[in-house]
């Protein structure tokens, strides 16, 4: 059985996402490269529960409001990526994990090579009527 991830896509009122540069630490998977938020599904947890937890544990956001955007079968995973339409601070949060957070726009994105595939993601999500319907 394949494990399963919870990630979430932080829009802005500027259609930017958020996205979060991984640490640079040669022992974990893409060391330095910019990523979307979330984390691994634990043992009996489901995956709205995940992303809640994450965004408390690793930048201090207590997530609500937020909704099912995708759920694709990577080869080395499930992933579920919700998204939430929110103007964070990024200057006001306390990382717990990784070096940084940024706003990215559209075409910074497509730029931008992200860990674990999430340029697929984020591709689509661009495209989504979730995006499309933010002013």
């Amino acid at each position: 059985m394949k494990r399963k991830g919870s990630s979430i896509i932080f829009v802005n009122d500027r259609k930017q996402v958020l996205l979060f540069l991984r640490d640079n630490k040669p022992d974990i998977p893409y060391p330095d490269t910019w990523d979307v938020p979330g984390g691994h599904v634990e043992e009996g947890e489901r995956p709205e529960e995940c992303i809640v937890r994450e965004m408390r544990e690793e930048i201090g956001v207590e997530l609500k409001g937020f909704q099912l955007f995708s759920e694709i079968e990577f080869d080395d995973r499930i992933e579920y990526t919700f998204c939430k339409y929110e103007n964070l601070d990024v200057g006001a949060i306390r990382l717990t994990e990784g070096q940084s957070l940024r706003w990215f726009t559209e075409d910074e994105v497509c730029r931008t090579v992200l860990a674990y595939g999430f340029n697929r993601v984020l591709e689509n999500f661009f495209q989504s009527e979730f995006f499309k319907k933010i002013l």
